[in-house]
């Protein structure tokens, strides 16, 4: 009889010890993230919501990655990834290929654009006017000379007056050292490292000078096969992602110190600065975080259509979706 007790006691604690096991290994929805490029107070609300658990209360075990090859866009489009930080052009272009590419936005990070044009003071370049007789560094987009054409032409200058020239994996200081006057720059990062180095500039921001300008970047995007046949990862996604952002904006000195954990490389001073300016950015001129417009999306893709830089024209309910963001 004592055998079989113990026998019978054995055989529970087995058991018992199977099911804590099976609750102890169970883990979230394994996802992964694709950044667009090294991690940046752009990327900070994904970080605070890995850190902070917003992620894992959903039920997701998030990864987030660098891009090895190729675009985040592409690289989530052929699966390699279930969500990815990416530009409203880079979606554009995937959209009206040849062969579209199955992509949608799901958020924007931020409501505006906050990239313009940087000179050092000494360049003496104040106005679009002042671009001729000076040299551009850029990174040889279709899109980036059809810009400058465009907004050089509005202003009254000559664009065939201005030197365009690539200047390779050069940065904003590196590049203006040399021969080069003028570079595309995101506010919220290079001019506030430029102010705590101490080198004055002039910016010409870029929102300012076309409305079709002010665009979406960063913005977040999924696999099309994930929003058909898996809505509740995304939207659990996009509940995790707002409280980081959320987070951020309310508590950017904690914030930083989170992607300061991550990404342990970057200037601290920097990250900080650069946090305390995005926290009043993510959300500017509105009261909803991640939303998106048609008229942002269709008034981008009018001025590439009318450059010729797309192949065919945008549909715009293709392009995004806000279905999937917190009420």
């Amino acid at each position: 009889m004592k055998k079989i007790f113990i026998s019978i006691m054995l055989a529970t604690a087995i058991i018992l010890a199977g099911c804590s096991g099976e609750v102890d290994e169970k883990v979230g929805e394994k996802t992964t993230v694709i950044l667009d490029w090294t991690p940046n107070t752009n990327h900070t609300g994904l970080y605070v919501a890995l850190e902070n658990g917003y992620f894992e209360d959903e039920g997701l075990d998030v990864d987030i990655i660098q891009p090895m090859e190729g675009s985040s866009t592409t690289l989530v489009a052929t699966g390699q990834g279930d969500f990815g930080v990416t530009y409203q052009e880079d979606v554009t272009y995937a959209l009206t290929s040849e062969d579209p590419l199955p992509v949608k936005a799901i958020a924007t990070i931020i409501q505006n654009n906050t990239s313009g044009f940087a000179s050092r003071k000494t360049a003496n370049i104040e106005t679009v006017m002042d671009f001729e007789g000076k040299v551009y560094g850029g990174w040889g987009s279709p899109s980036e000379e059809a810009i400058l054409k465009a907004i050089m032409t509005s202003a009254g200058a000559d664009y065939d007056k201005l030197t365009n020239t690539n200047i390779g994996t050069d940065d904003f200081f590196a590049a203006t050292e040399k021969e080069i006057d003028l570079v595309w720059i995101f506010e919220g990062w290079t001019a506030i490292e430029a102010r705590l180095r101490g080198i004055e500039l002039n910016y010409v921001d870029i929102k300012d000078l076309d409305e079709a300008l002010n665009y979406y970047t960063p913005i977040l995007v999924a696999n099309n096969d994930t929003i058909e046949n898996n809505p509740e990862k995304v939207e659990s996604f996009l509940r995790a992602v707002e409280k980081g952002y959320l987070y951020s904006i309310e508590n950017p000195e904690e914030a930083a110190e989170i992607l300061l954990k991550y990404a342990p490389e970057l200037a601290e001073e920097l990250v900080v600065e650069s946090q305390k300016f995005l926290a009043e950015e993510y959300m500017k001129g509105t009261d909803r975080w991640g939303v998106m417009k048609s008229e942002v999306w269709g008034n981008y893709a009018e001025f590439l259509m009318e450059n010729g830089l797309l192949e065919k024209e945008l549909d715009v309910d293709d392009a995004f979706t806000n279905e999937f963001l917190p009420e």
